[in-house]
C-alpha cells in the first residue's frame, strides 16, 4: 500500500530543500526547532513508524518522512532561478575559494563597495538566502533579481561574483535564524562575510529600478476587495457597483467573483454544509490572490462569515503580493430578513435550510475590516462614497 502523501507549507518546503541538500549538516530532518507540522491522522502514521511522503503542490514525491528522518525521492524541478540553487558540495566545485557573502536584501552601493574591497580581485558567490519570510524590501524572485544586477556591477568593476541561490526560510525566531544563516553560509565555503549595517542603503540605479519593478506602488499592486455579510446585506449589490466603476475608470483590469456565479462555474457539486461553503470561500480567495499577483483587481462578495477563512484569504492574497481590503457590509439581521427577495430566511426559519448564516448558523464579525457598511435607507452611490477612500488606488465615485 503506497505512503499517504502531505504537502508542506511553503516554509516546510523550503527547510526540506535546505535539509535535503545537506547545507544543515549534521542536520538532516526536521525537529523541535525544524518543525513539520502533519494533520493529526498522518502525525498517528509516523508515530506508529510508518512513513509519510511529502510532495509539493504539484503533487511530485520529494521525500519519505518517518520517525527515522527523511529520505530524498527526487529534487523539486521547477521554479523561477532553479538553476541557481547550488547545493554545498556543487557550489564549493564551481566556485572553489570564492568569498561568500550571504544576502537577505537588496544590495546597497555601501555593500557593494565594502565586498569589492574585501575581495581584493577573488571571485564572490553572493549567497542569496530566498526562503519565504528570509529577504528583505523585496520578494523572493525580487531577491534573486537583484542579487543578480549587482553581481553584474560587481564583476564591471574587476570582482568576477556568482550568484547562488538557498530557499532558507525564517522561523520568526531571530536567534535561531541567525545561527541557521552563519551555518548554510559555512557549509557553502571556507570563507564568508556578512556585510556591515548600512545605515544609509541607497541602491545603485540598476538594483533601485530592479526593486521598483518587484514592488510596484499603490496604483499598480493587486488588489483584491472582499465583501463579507449576511445574506441580503447588499454585498453583490455593492460589489457589482464598484466593478463597473473601475471599469469605467479603465486604469486597472478588474474580475468579479460573486458567490453565485462562482458556485456555478468554479465550486459546482459542493453542498451548502459548512466544510464546503468554507471550501468554496478557499477556492475564490485563492482565484482572487492569483489575480492580484498579476496585479490585476478581484472583487469578491461571498458570505464569508468565519473568520479564519477570511484570515487564509488574507494570507493567500498577502503571499502573492497583493493587499486584501475587507469590506463588512453590516448591514443588520431585521433588515436582510426585512428584504430577503429570494425567500432564503423564511426557508431558514421553517428549518428547510440548515446551517444558514444569522438564523442557525453564527455570523463572526469582522475585528479587522477596513470599513464596515451599513445600507439600510442608503443609496448605491453614498454607500460607495464610504467605501472608496479605503482602497489603495486612487478612484472616485461616478459623475
Amino acid at each position: 500500500m503506497p505512503a499517504p502523501q502531505h504537502c508542506p507549507t511553503p516554509r516546510e518546503l523550503d527547510d526540506l530543500e535546505v535539509l535535503l541538500s545537506g547545507a544543515l549538516a549534521p542536520r538532516t530532518t526536521f525537529d523541535d526547532q525544524l518543525t513539520l507540522v502533519l494533520p493529526a491522522e498522518l502525525a498517528e502514521v509516523v508515530a506508529a513508524g510508518d512513513e509519510v511522503e511529502l510532495v509539493d503542490p504539484e503533487g511530485l514525491p520529494l521525500a519519505r518522512y518517518s520517525r527515522e528522518g527523511l529520505v530524498a525521492l527526487g529534487a523539486a524541478a521547477y521554479g523561477p532561478f532553479r538553476r541557481l540553487q547550488l547545493t554545498p558540495a556543487q557550489a564549493r566545485e564551481a566556485h572553489a575559494g570564492a568569498l561568500v557573502v550571504p544576502v537577505a536584501a537588496p544590495l546597497s552601493e555601501a555593500d557593494l563597495a565594502f565586498v569589492g574591497e574585501r575581495a581584493a580581485g577573488r571571485d564572490v558567490v553572493l549567497l542569496t538566502l530566498s526562503g519565504t519570510g528570509t529577504p528583505q524590501d523585496v520578494s523572493p524572485v525580487g531577491l534573486v533579481r537583484t542579487s543578480l544586477v549587482a553581481a553584474r556591477l560587481l564583476t564591471a568593476a574587476d570582482t568576477p561574483a556568482h550568484v547562488v541561490v538557498v530557499p532558507l526560510p525564517a522561523h520568526g525566531d531571530a536567534d535561531l535564524d541567525h545561527a541557521l544563516g552563519q551555518q548554510v553560509a559555512a557549509a557553502y565555503g571556507e570563507d564568508v562575510v556578512a556585510l556591515p549595517p548600512d545605515d544609509d542603503g541607497s541602491w545603485p540605479d540598476e538594483i533601485a529600478a530592479a526593486v521598483a519593478q518587484d514592488q510596484p506602488g499603490d496604483e499598480d499592486r493587486g488588489v483584491v476587495v472582499l465583501f463579507t455579510g449576511l445574506s441580503g446585506s447588499g454585498k453583490s449589490t455593492l460589489a457589482r457597483a464598484l466593478h463597473d466603476l473601475v471599469l469605467e475608470d479603465g486604469r486597472r483590469t478588474v474580475t468579479s467573483l460573486d458567490g453565485d456565479v462562482v458556485r456555478r462555474h468554479l465550486s459546482a457539486g459542493l453542498s451548502f454544509s459548512k466544510a464546503d461553503r468554507e471550501t468554496n470561500i478557499r477556492r475564490i480567495g485563492w482565484v482572487a490572490a492569483e489575480i492580484a499577483r498579476h496585479r490585476g483587481v478581484a472583487i469578491c462578495s461571498p458570505i464569508a462569515p468565519f473568520d479564519a477563512t477570511r484570515q487564509q484569504v488574507r494570507a493567500m492574497v498577502e503571499d502573492a503580493g497583493g493587499e486584501l481590503v475587507l469590506v463588512h457590509v453590516a448591514t443588520p439581521l431585521e433588515e436582510c430578513e426585512r428584504r430577503d427577495r429570494k425567500g432564503l430566511y423564511a426557508k431558514a426559519r421553517r428549518g428547510e435550510i440548515p446551517e444558514f448564516t444569522g438564523i442557525s448558523s453564527p455570523y463572526e464579525v469582522p475585528a479587522d475590516a477596513d470599513v464596515a457598511i451599513d445600507t439600510t435607507g442608503r443609496s448605491v452611490e453614498d454607500c460607495l462614497a464610504e467605501l472608496l477612500p479605503h482602497l489603495p488606488f486612487g478612484l472616485e465615485g461616478p459623475a
